[in-house]
């Protein structure tokens, strides 16, 4: 491409002309400083690499590390986070991990080295209670602010936002033995992350609240743990079904999807047969047949929560270089989320759904 053609393509994906274009390319004085980051944020997206003395002035950059996208509830708070930011004047850059693909710490890597303002990671290592944690240490020596998305640790020095699980739990027991269910599951995924976690102890809770169930008894016969996917939630859902579960209530609507797959394949109908709960309201999901009863995660909240904590920060690391700058927030900001009920839940049936006579008894 012909240097013409590159600064056309610069300046047209800034909305400004090539003079201005060039002005900043070369470090030249006289541009207005949100100008300035246009320029810088039309090169990124464009995939030109920044001369290398304006690197680390891309001020107007913020990072949004999240999991893989094909669960919907990702992009829905990429969506409300990227659009909080570009209120405020800044560019997000969405850096997603993918099975095989770019690891948490290669796309902080990446990041801190394209001199980013700050980093978002939601459903990040931070919740993973086996992770070591001095990774947010070391980021945070570089003088990188972050903000961490769904998940709490008190080794790391941040400001967290999450939804209240085990809030969540109460909504949807609650709802379930209303109507006269008294054989409750939880299908969940892997027990170390801390939303995970947070979810048993409050199902535990409640069921032995309303129900007297034994905890005991609860951990060991109504929780199933798997994959917070489709297939994942299938699996869950099929053995809780086998130990006479009459509702599932699930940790994602994804998962529910799978429970609901799980109770037709037995010749079973929801919610006549079997009631299914999920969880996280995702876009699209009051469309599903039946539509699904879930627990609404407060996405809109959450995100822009979010964003004003790591631009507190993000002023605090400018406000405050040197020995005057206090130290970071080391706080959670919960939010309760809230129950949607649609047509995935009924009244309890009289009788018990038999189990698969394909699937041998649970030992």
């Amino acid at each position: 491409m012909t240097a013409p053609a590159r600064l056309a393509d610069i300046a047209a994906q800034a909305g400004v002309s090539e003079a201005t274009v060039s002005r900043v390319l070369n470090g030249k004085p006289g541009v207005a400083a949100t100008t300035r980051q246009s320029v810088l944020a039309a090169l990124d997206v464009l995939g030109y690499e920044r001369p290398v003395r304006l690197r680390l002035r891309s001020a107007g950059l913020v990072g949004l590390i999240t999991p893989e996208l094909e669960n919907p509830i990702f992009p829905a708070l990429a969506q409300v986070i990227g659009q909080a930011l570009t209120r405020q004047g800044y560019t997000p850059v969405l850096a997603t991990q993918t099975p095989g693909g770019s690891t948490e710490d290669e796309l902080t890597e990446m990041l801190v080295e394209r001199g980013v303002s700050g980093i978002i990671f939601v459903s990040g290592l931070h919740a993973d209670t086996t992770a070591d944690t001095q990774r947010y240490e070391r980021l945070r020596a570089q003088g990188v602010p972050f903000v961490l998305v769904d998940g709490f640790s008190p080794h790391v020095r941040a400001p967290f936002i999450s939804p209240d699980d085990r809030g969540a739990m109460q909504l949807a027991v609650t709802h379930l033995v209303s109507l006269g269910h008294v054989r409750l599951g939880l299908a969940v995924g892997p027990r170390r992350f801390v939303p995970v976690q947070r979810k048993i102890e409050g199902f535990v809770r409640a069921v032995g609240d309303q129900l007297g169930c034994d905890p005991h008894t609860v951990e060991h016969e109504l929780i199933q743990h798997s994959l917070y996917t489709l297939e994942g939630g299938q699996a869950a859902a099929s053995a809780l079904m086998d130990r006479g579960c009459t509702a599932v209530v699930c940790a994602s609507d994804m998962m529910a999807l799978g429970a609901i797959r799980a109770a037709r394949q037995r010749g079973l109908e929801v919610p006549d047969d079997v009631s299914v709960v999920g969880f996280d309201d995702s876009p699209l999901i009051a469309f599903t047949d039946p539509p699904l009863t879930t627990v609404r995660k407060p996405v809109p909240a959450m995100g822009q929560a979010t964003v004003r904590a790591l631009l507190e920060e993000i002023g605090d690391a400018h406000s405050g270089e040197g020995a005057g700058r206090r130290a970071p927030v080391h706080g959670e900001f919960v939010f309760m989320p809230e129950l949607v009920v649609r047509g995935s839940t009924a009244s309890a049936p009289r009788q018990t759904p038999l189990p698969d006579p394909r699937v041998p008894p649970r030992p």
